[in-house]
Order: C-alpha cells, then sequence, then structure tokens
C-alpha cells in the first residue's frame, strides 16, 4: 500500500501531461482551421487558476488532475454531441444577429465535416505523436539496452521442444511480425497463449519455419492473483545484453517502431478478449497504473548508485512509462464509443456516408450506452487491479 501512495503524486504529473498534450491537439488543429476556443482545461471540476489570452481562449487549471477539455464557443453540450438540425439553425441566426454572418464559419458545429474529423482525431494521434517524442529522445540520448533473441536452452518436454526449437536459434519472426529482441520475442509469446504460432527462426544462416502452442500458466502462482496467467515456450534467451546506440535519425524510426510495436500489442490482445482466448484480466486502470509507478519508484532509489545516476534513471523510467501510457489513451480514445473520440469519429463518417447527421435520440441513446460501457470498464479494471497488486488483501485485512 506504501507503493501505490509514493506513485500517487508523480502518476498524477505523468497523466496530468499526457492529457494535456492530447487536447493540445484538439486545440491546435481547431486553430489551424480558425475555430474559435472558449476554454482550455487541464483537469475537471472546480477552476483553481485562470487566464485569457488575447484570442479569447480561458486557460484553466481545475481541481481534477485526472483529465481535461478544450470547448469551442457555442458547444453547450457537455458531451459534446452534435446538435440537431433545428438547433443548428437556431444557433446560426443567434451568432449571426450577434456578430454577423462572417462569424458564423468560427464556431466549431459549422465547421466543414472533414475538418471536424481532423480536430477530434487530433487528439488520439497527438498521444502517438508524444509517445514517438519521447522514445526518440530515449533512444537517441541513452540508446538501447538489447538481448539478442538466440536461444541458449530449451526446456525438455516444453512446447518449444516439441516444436523443434534448438539451441543457437535466433528467433526472427513471430506470427509474421519481425523480432529483434528477447523483450520483443518474450512480449509476443505471452500474448499467444495456448494459440497455435508460427516462428521463423534463424538456424545455421538459413531460415527455418517452425509452429508452437505456447502454454498458458501463471505469472506469478503464489501471487495474489494466480489466475493472471500468459503464454510460455519453453526456452531461454540468456545471450549477453549489448548497448545500441542511435544517430537522431535511426532513434526517429526506432522511436516509431516501438509506439506502433505496442499499439499492436494493445489491439491483439483486445482482438483475442473478443476471440475468447484471453479473459481480460490483464486489463487495468488508474489503481494499478499509480501502484506500478510508485513500485518503480521504490525500486529505482533503493539500488546503490550516486543520486544523480538514480535521478536520471527515474526520469527515463517515467519517460518510458508516460510514453506507454500516453498509446494507451491514444487507443482507448479511439474507440468508437461515444463520448470518446472515436465514437464522434463514428458519428462524424456516417455522415460522410449518408450526407445527413445522426439524430439527437440516436445520438443520445447511444451516450447513454456509453456512460454504462465505460462504467463497466473502469469497475473491471479496478476489479483487476487490487486482485493484480495484492490491494484485495490488504483491503480485507481492514475489516478482518
Amino acid at each position: 500500500m506504501l507503493n501505490f501512495i509514493i506513485g500517487i503524486v508523480p502518476f498524477l504529473i505523468i497523466i496530468s501531461l499526457i492529457v494535456t498534450f492530447h487536447e493540445f491537439g484538439h486545440y491546435s488543429v481547431a486553430r489551424l482551421f480558425g475555430t474559435r476556443i472558449e476554454r482550455f482545461s487541464v483537469g475537471f471540476g472546480k477552476i483553481l487558476l485562470r487566464r485569457k489570452d488575447k484570442r479569447g481562449t480561458e486557460w484553466c487549471i481545475s481541481a481534477l488532475p485526472l483529465g481535461g477539455y478544450v470547448k469551442f464557443a457555442g458547444d453547450e453540450n457537455v458531451t459534446s454531441m452534435m446538435p440537431s438540425a433545428e438547433e443548428l439553425e437556431a444557433s446560426r441566426e443567434a451568432i449571426t444577429q450577434r456578430e454577423g454572418t462572417a462569424a458564423v464559419s468560427e464556431y466549431f458545429h459549422f465547421k466543414p465535416l472533414w475538418q471536424r474529423f481532423l480536430v477530434v482525431l487530433a487528439g488520439p494521434v497527438a498521444n502517438f505523436i508524444l509517445a514517438i517524442a519521447i522514445f526518440t529522445f530515449i533512444f537517441a540520448t541513452g540508446g538501447e539496452r538489447v538481448i539478442p533473441s538466440k536461444v541458449s536452452q530449451v526446456e525438455a518436454g516444453s512446447p518449444a521442444a516439441v516444436a523443434g526449437f534448438q539451441a543457437g536459434d535466433i528467433i526472427r519472426f513471430i506470427d509474421g511480425k519481425s523480432v529483434n529482441s528477447e523483450t520483443e520475442a518474450r512480449m509476443l509469446i505471452m500474448l499467444r497463449g495456448a494459440t497455435a504460432t508460427r516462428f521463423v527462426v534463424e538456424r545455421a544462416g538459413a531460415n527455418v519455419e517452425l509452429t508452437a502452442t505456447p502454454r498458458r500458466v501463471s505469472v506469478d502462482p503464489k501471487g495474489p492473483n494466480p489466475e493472471l496467467k500468459v503464454g510460455q515456450l519453453g526456452i531461454i534467451m540468456g545471450e549477453p545484453a549489448v548497448r545500441v546506440r542511435y544517430n537522431p535519425i535511426e532513434a526517429l524510426v526506432r522511436g516509431n517502431n516501438e509506439t506502433w510495436r505496442a499499439l499492436d500489442t494493445n489491439l491483439t490482445y483486445i482482438a483475442r478478449i473478443f476471440t475468447g482466448k484471453e479473459n481480460g484480466n490483464q486489463i487495468g486502470g488508474i489503481v494499478g497504473m499509480t501502484k506500478t509507478t510508485g513500485d518503480v519508484t521504490v525500486a529505482l532509489t533503493q539500488y546503490e548508485a550516486p543520486v544523480h545516476i538514480k535521478v536520471l534513471n527515474l526520469l527515463y523510467t517515467y519517460l518510458q512509462y508516460m510514453a506507454y501510457i500516453s498509446i494507451a489513451v491514444g487507443f482507448l480514445n479511439l474507440l468508437p464509443i461515444p463520448a470518446l473520440d472515436g465514437g464522434h469519429l463514428a458519428f462524424f463518417l456516417w455522415q460522410g456516408v449518408t450526407r445527413k447527421p445522426i439524430s439527437p435520440e440516436i445520438q443520445s441513446a447511444a451516450f447513454r450506452i456509453a456512460v454504462v460501457l465505460v462504467l463497466g470498464l473502469m469497475t473491471f479494471a479496478f476489479w483487476n487491479d487490487i486482485n493484480n497488486h495484492g490491494l484485495t488483501k490488504f483491503i480485507g485485512g481492514l475489516f478482518s
């Protein structure tokens, strides 16, 4: 529990920076198209600090630092649902009488459909750009410690042994995905428990195709949640780690690849849930991320090293963690759920195809369903967090 408390402040800083960048994505593209913006808020709830710029935008810091928003001029609906034709016409008349005909084009809901689509899309895209920028910085300044994906030992009777893996094999591809390190190989194998998987290994200078079905094993059988299982092949990749250095262009390419690899991991895991191959117990939420932040903080401050090395390592670790969370936020916001960016994009696509906006009644019904879905997902993630991180036992001990 102490680690959870320690992680609160750094996690709030990390998530606030991520959300600010996400909202700045919306803001910057909206400004590019000449959209009038009333407020840019970091956080929700009571406004603690505010300042209005020369363009009339109010910049705010609010009390609850777990989100943020950009409020476009004339957008009175807190869910940002598209207004009906009648509401649009009434709004057009009011703006025209108040400010003149030319001012109408500055309001978000009167922008061309493609511009509104890009403004909404810019938030998640900003999250991916942030991740790429962070990874690029890390790879350009510190390089990367890489353990080669070379098999040093094959467990007798394991799925790897049955498939024909041999010591000395270098794993090059898993399910068609390129593998460049032990970390990448391990992650791909973990996501394919009880699933027949095609491997391409380099053996004596030639490529050899093998098919193996990783077994599902508990991550920590004696831990708080022994049912948390992943795929395991039964191999050890024990080659010495090497430090790889990158020039700025190579670091940018590597940062881009790492971002899309992480996004692909999320997509693969979600797809396996919907196909019944995973039970979703690895989905986590704010509690788990805060606990992980605390764990990392404590671990990095306890090992023996000069203070400046500890601080530097902690900064790099926070940045890396920030990049992965930013990818997750971007991915989550692209889900076609009303009230999220993906829901608005889905509505815009429907309007673009049918040439008719979705009716307020359908939007309202979809929003109510979305609230239930989001609350359900949050509850599920919270339950996973307290189970996977041992908080169930701690909470139970308070009442025993």
